[in-house]
C-alpha cells in the first residue's frame, strides 16, 4: 500500500509491488544521472513531453532507491515493468508530481 501524502506510489516490476518515493538523497542521485542542474529541467521536459527512455529509467531507479530498494539500474533491463514503456512512464510522471504537489 502508497502513501500518496509521503509522495509514494506503486510500481509492478516482475510481478512484484514495488513502493518508489523521490528522498531528497534520491533527487540528487536523479539531477547527477541526468546531467541537469536543477530537477525543474526534468520536471519542465516531463510537462513539454520531452523525456527520453533515459528519463523514464532514472526516474523509476531513483524513486526505487528512495523507497528502499538496494538494486542498481542494470537490474531493470530484462525486467518486466507492468504496464510496458507507457507503464513506466505514467509513474514516472506521477512519481514527480507527487513529489512537488501537496496531495489534494
Amino acid at each position: 500500500m502508497t502513501n500518496p501524502h509521503a509522495g509514494e506510489v506503486a510500481l509492478v516490476i516482475d510481478g512484484e509491488m514495488h513502493v518508489l518515493r523521490l528522498t531528497l538523497g534520491a533527487l540528487a542521485e536523479l539531477e547527477t544521472a541526468l546531467g541537469e542542474d536543477t530537477i525543474l529541467g526534468l520536471v519542465e521536459r516531463f510537462e513539454q513531453g520531452r523525456f527520453s527512455g533515459r528519463d523514464v529509467l532514472a526516474l523509476i531507479v531513483a524513486g526505487l532507491r528512495g523507497g528502499g530498494w538496494q538494486g542498481q539500474a542494470s537490474d531493470l533491463m530484462r525486467a518486466e515493468i507492468a504496464g510496458g514503456l507507457p507503464g513506466a512512464a505514467r509513474i514516472a510522471a506521477e512519481l514527480l508530481a507527487r513529489a512537488f504537489t501537496p496531495p489534494a
